[in-house]
């Protein structure tokens, strides 16, 4: 795709997404990822310029970033098995063995299925207590049933133990049950109909319960999205103050981060990854481990509804700001996954 064909593509979406309100409405496009299968895909020409790209006395990077962030996951999936049984060597190691640093980790991230590059997440952040209360309930709280019940069958499958039993043994107290809630996967689905009543119940319990909370915890993750905003509503005409103000007088440590995290992706998930997205380009040097999660995770679902969110709440387009904040090999590769600029 030329520049100028990018650039119509992207106007084009940020002002259909901006004024007609379809951020969140992916069957109106099927897709609200930026990342969407290759109509010229062929495994075999993928494989030869890959091979090609890593035989020679210098690593063609540039080659390999153009195949790996122009085919959707299932299709890097099958350049890897065609890899394999040309060359009897797996992809993602001869590909480890030409690249370091930053590249390297985006191309594993790139290579790896999606449930067990989450798997893996996971299994980070609960290895580390104040990744837990972020990425733990980020991946937990924003894959989709299905999404989550193979992200959580390859982690028992990869590491030999039930999340449940890593979730347990590596926290503790709130955050532990929360943890263990969301890793059920049982939030119900919209039926379409507004119980209000519930939603004033709700509204009253989380009004009432203090640092004991269990209904925090039942209502945060069992009931559907569209039910929380209006119980986040109700909260806030009965209080006074916003969901977000209440967890901060009711909680803290690690509680009220989770809870704080869990309320962002309830009230606008695109909105939620672009903030976090905005946060790692703060600073000196960019956290690339949360931007290569991010960019790779949600390119084939709702990176188009992240890049409008960005726009709106920071006055620049997500592209430009990795263009400025990013240095190195990994820069063209991320910028590939962004995909164009928001004039």
């Amino acid at each position: 795709m030329s520049v100028s064909i990018g650039r119509m593509e992207s106007s084009l979406v940020h002002e259909i997404l901006s004024h007609l309100g379809l951020a969140n409405k992916t069957a109106v496009w099927g897709t609200l990822g930026t990342l969407r299968p290759f109509l010229s895909f062929n495994v075999d020409k993928d494989v030869q310029r890959l091979l090609d790209a890593i035989a020679g006395q210098g690593v063609d990077q540039g080659t390999i970033v153009n195949v790996l962030t122009n085919r959707n996951g299932e299709q890097r999936q099958l350049i890897a098995r065609a890899f394999q049984e040309r060359t009897q060597q797996e992809l993602l190691k001869s590909l480890q063995a030409a690249l370091s640093g930053s590249l390297e980790k985006i191309v594993v991230a790139l290579l790896k299925p999606t449930a067990q590059y989450d798997a893996h997440e996971l299994r980070a952040a609960l290895k580390d207590i104040s990744s837990a209360e972020d990425v733990g309930v980020e991946i937990l709280s924003t894959r989709s049933p299905p999404q989550l019940q193979e992200c959580l069958t390859v982690y028992k499958h990869d590491f030999q133990v039930d999340i449940e039993d890593d979730i347990r043994s590596e926290t503790s107290d709130f955050l532990r049950d929360l943890l263990l809630a969301l890793a059920k996967g049982t939030r119900e689905s919209y039926s379409g109909i507004k119980d209000y009543n519930l939603a004033d119940q709700d509204a009253q319990a989380l009004q009432e319960t203090g640092e004991t909370g269990t209904p925090w915890i039942m209502i945060f993750t069992q009931r559907n999205i569209e039910h929380l905003n209006r119980v986040f509503d109700e909260y806030q005409r009965r209080s006074g103050q916003e969901i977000e103000q209440g967890i901060r007088n009711g909680f803290h440590g690690s509680a009220q981060t989770a809870l704080l995290t869990l309320a962002s992706v309830i009230r606008n998930t695109p909105l939620y990854f672009a903030e976090k997205l905005h946060q790692a380009l703060q600073g000196d040097e960019p956290n690339y481990q949360v931007l290569i999660r991010i960019l790779i995770s949600r390119s084939e679902t709702d990176l188009l509804s992240i890049r409008v969110e960005f726009k709106k709440k920071f006055g620049k387009s997500l592209y430009s700001s990795l263009q400025e904040a990013m240095r190195g090999d990994c820069r063209s590769a991320l910028l590939a996954l962004c995909r164009a600029e928001d004039i």
